[in-house]
Parts: structure tokens; C-alpha cells; sequence
């Protein structure tokens, strides 16, 4: 018989993956002649194209964010998560080898701008200010933001108010809607920049930092993997948002994606690699 803990953290992941296949299955088309800053042709030269005469697709991915796209150690350079498995099978489907891009939060637009990868598969947010310069995929699944602290501080910070509070240290690593977050709803609060999303997770343990805001399923992570620290609201997070996958201004690939990720909601395929990632995690 499992343990309590593990029940519970399965009942609460699954509660997020079956918002997201909900949220694939009502998705509302991307909108034409919607503005973007740069596109892809769509005729013989559109992307889809180029990636198969290619024979390699390019997924930019920061490694950093469990359970999406993680490094075991810095040393070997290869890429684990949900995200990672996702981009392998959707190179199958194109008959092409896959090539993982190393990218930061900070450059995720710039990078795909300038055309160093093809798709970003790393986590990521579907936001209104990234939809103005890229496209992106339907969603994969709904979350929200959430806290994190040490056990014995769960109840100092409940509330966007009580983290609100001068001396209060939040912790977040650059560039991402972490970061965004915390600036507009903390101004009182001392904010905590930390290069390394990865790390944060132990000096909140070390006492370094109080608290930790991020995307739900991240804090239930962290919590089964420090068992000082614990998810505060991950069953009602502070706000709203869904998850795609990041994709140039190219509608002939984005349908493609689109069709490739809307058959592997629906035949089972990203349920059991959703699964099994999350069971890797120890």
C-alpha cells in the first residue's frame, strides 16, 4: 500500500493533468491575421518543410524546470522531463533526429527570433506579452502560481498580503513569469534573484531565502523532494494560467503541432509519459 503522501500527490497532479486534456479538447483556434512581429512563409519554404529537408528538429529547452526539462548534473548535458520525451516522439512523427538547444527564461524570445531553435518544449507559460512576438501551441494543461516555504513557516505566508511584507525574502530566478510575478505583487518584499531555478529550492531549506513563488505542480515537486519545505496553496493557486508550447509566427508548423499534440492528448501517449516522468522523480 502507498504511502499517504504519495496518494495525495498523485490525486493533486492528476487534478492538473485532467484540466489540461479538458483545455486541449476546447482550445479556441488561433485567431488569424493576428500581428506578430516577424512570420515564416507558408508555402515550400515554411518551416515544416525546412525541418524535414533538415532531417533534425531544434527544441529550444532551459533544463531547469522539473518536471518539464531538467538536468540530473551539469556534467552530462542531458535533458530529462516530460517535455524532453514529448520533443523526441513529436521528431519521430516528423521522421527527423531531435537537437536540444540549451536557452535561458530571459533570451526564450530572442533565441526563437533569431531562429536558434524551432520549438520551445520547456514548461512555458502562454502568456499575452509572448503571443505578441510568437505563437504557441494548444494547451497541454492549467495551473497557477504558488508558495513554497519551510514547514514551520506555512502559515506566515497564506496570503499574497502576508508575503507582501517588508523583510519577507522571495526567492526567484530571472527572466520568467516568476520573476514578473513576485515584482508586481511583492513591492514591500525583498526580492531574491538566483541564476539557477534548480537550486533555489535548497537555500529556501538553508534559510537563505523565505519563500518561493512558481507554477503549482513545481512546489508539490520540490515538496516530495525536500521534505523541509511544503507547497502552500497548490490546490488554489494565486492566479490562473496554461502551458504550450512556444512557436515562430509559421502557421503551416503550428498546425502541425498542433494536430501531433492534439492525437497524443487523446491516445494515451501523453498521460504515460506524464506518468512515468513524474514517477523518475525521487
Amino acid at each position: 500500500m502507498e504511502n499517504n503522501w504519495k496518494i495525495v500527490f498523485k490525486q493533486r497532479i492528476g487534478i492538473l493533468l485532467i484540466s489540461g486534456l479538458l483545455l486541449a479538447a476546447c482550445s479556441p483556434k488561433q485567431k488569424q491575421g493576428e500581428q506578430h512581429t516577424s512570420s515564416y512563409s507558408t508555402t515550400q519554404g515554411s518551416l515544416l518543410n525546412k525541418i524535414q529537408e533538415r532531417g533534425v528538429l531544434k527544441v529550444g529547452t532551459t533544463g531547469d524546470f522539473m518536471p518539464f526539462s531538467y538536468q540530473k548534473s551539469s556534467e552530462s548535458g542531458d535533458y530529462h522531463g516530460l517535455d524532453i520525451e514529448l520533443a523526441k516522439d513529436l521528431a519521430k512523427s516528423l521522421g527527423v533526429s531531435v537537437q536540444f538547444v540549451k536557452t535561458t527564461w530571459p533570451s526564450l524570445l530572442s533565441d526563437l527570433q533569431s531562429n536558434t531553435f524551432d520549438i520551445g518544449m520547456s514548461g512555458i507559460t502562454i502568456t499575452l506579452e509572448r503571443q505578441k512576438k510568437a505563437l504557441f501551441s494548444i494547451p497541454l494543461l492549467s495551473s497557477g502560481k504558488a508558495a513554497i516555504t519551510r514547514d514551520e513557516h506555512v502559515k506566515c505566508y497564506t496570503t499574497l498580503e502576508a508575503i507582501n511584507s517588508k523583510g519577507v525574502r522571495v526567492i526567484v530566478n530571472p527572466g520568467g513569469t516568476n520573476e514578473l510575478f513576485s515584482r508586481k505583487n511583492f513591492p514591500k518584499a525583498t526580492i531574491v534573484l538566483n541564476e539557477d531555478n534548480l537550486s533555489i529550492f535548497q537555500k529556501i531549506v538553508d534559510g537563505e531565502a523565505d519563500v518561493m513563488i512558481t507554477d503549482a505542480m513545481e512546489t508539490l515537486i520540490q515538496e516530495r523532494l525536500h521534505p523541509e519545505l511544503q507547497a502552500i496553496n497548490a490546490d488554489k493557486p494565486f492566479n490562473f494560467f496554461e502551458m504550450g508550447y512556444l512557436l515562430p509566427v509559421e502557421h503551416t508548423f503550428k498546425a502541425y503541432v498542433d494536430q501531433w499534440l492534439n492525437l497524443r492528448l487523446k491516445d494515451g501517449t501523453y498521460q504515460e509519459i506524464y506518468t512515468t516522468e513524474l514517477n523518475k522523480i525521487k
